[in-house]
């Protein structure tokens, strides 16, 4: 009997899984408890799961000297090959677990946006895409979408983020908001200038905002009595509301808080932050159903929102 025998065929002899992770684990950290610590195992079952694997490649991967470990030249080679499996084992699950449920979407958004424009909208979503499952959690930063289980985003910001696809939602347009106790007593806003009589506050990286703006009325950021800052547009805003100071917020995010009389915008005034929202994916990602979804709703949704605020008019207009 004649036996057809190509590579194929030929059965793999791999190290055990586990004990390659134990290997990567071990080799980062430079560390065996830190290892066990971080796979939640004991550092006796991290030398075990080492030996075996030292064994099964017939080599050192280790070298212990003075209770400290470090890589064999073997080992150095060998852990460059192991993290690149490791992380495309990992990015294959993780695309196979996603396209199992295409109608479910992870979406990670800044607080402040999710809160007061996204949520108040997400009945519209489940009305017309009730078979879509939409997953939020708010991040301020920016997303390792090669190395996460989140689908899209929104960012704020220029543009031109390396690794992802961009759709401009709108452009950031500020005005000043202050609690309405800023109109009354002896140091009541009457002209802009005078809200360098008040605290101005600002988030956290972006005090050229208020710069700008105060440029733009022919007034110093210098003269200003005093400053804040804060690490969210959402502490900033709560601020404003307190009668701490003055903030500049998007409107049509603070609209909610106008309305109300929680806070005012004392002034018809609109500054361009050379900033904009942008709903985000990884470059060349086919879209499942569910991101197409999301995509083409939150789209004609802000079109629909701008054309709604008339003095959001101005946020509509983009260069690109």
């Amino acid at each position: 009997m004649k036996l057809n025998i190509n590579e194929d065929s030929i059965i793999r002899r791999l190290p055990p899984l586990n004990a390659l992770r134990v290997f990567e684990a071990a080799a980062r950290h430079g560390s065996f408890n830190k290892a066990a610590e971080e796979l939640c195992v004991t550092p006796s079952a991290v030398s075990h799961q080492l030996k075996s694997l030292e064994e099964f490649l017939g080599l050192k991967l280790f070298r212990r000297e003075k209770r400290q470990v470090y890589l064999t030249g073997q080992g150095e080679r060998y852990l460059g090959s192991v993290q690149l499996a490791l992380d495309e084992l990992e990015s294959a699950t993780r695309r196979l677990m996603t396209a199992t449920n295409t109608s479910a979407v992870n979406i990670s958004v800044a607080p402040f946006f999710l809160t007061r424009w996204l949520v108040p909208r997400i009945t519209h979503f489940q009305e017309r895409f009730p078979d879509v499952e939409l997953r939020f959690s708010s991040t301020m930063g920016y997303i390792d979408f090669e190395h996460s289980d989140t689908d899209m985003a929104v960012y704020y910001g220029h543009g031109n983020w390396e690794g992802v696809e961009e759709h401009l939602l709108r452009n950031i347009v500020q005005t000043p908001v202050c609690a309405p106790s800023f109109l009354e007593g002896d140091r009541a806003i009457v002209e802009p200038r005078d809200m360098v009589k008040h605290t101005l506050i600002y988030i956290s990286g972006r005090r050229h905002e208020w710069n700008r703006a105060l440029r733009e009325i022919g007034v110093s950021l210098s003269e200003a009595t005093r400053t804040m800052s804060f690490s969210s547009t959402s502490l900033a805003v709560s601020a404003a509301i307190e009668g701490i100071g003055i903030a500049l917020a998007d409107r049509v995010l603070v609209q909610r808080e106008i309305e109300t009389g929680k806070l005012v915008a004392p002034f018809d005034l609109a500054f361009d932050t050379q900033n904009a929202f942008y709903l985000v994916y990884k470059q060349n990602r086919a879209l499942t159903y569910g991101m197409r979804a999301f995509r083409d709703w939150i789209m004609e949704e802000m079109q629909q929102d701008i054309a709604g605020h008339p003095q959001a008019a101005g946020i509509a207009s983009s260069d690109q």
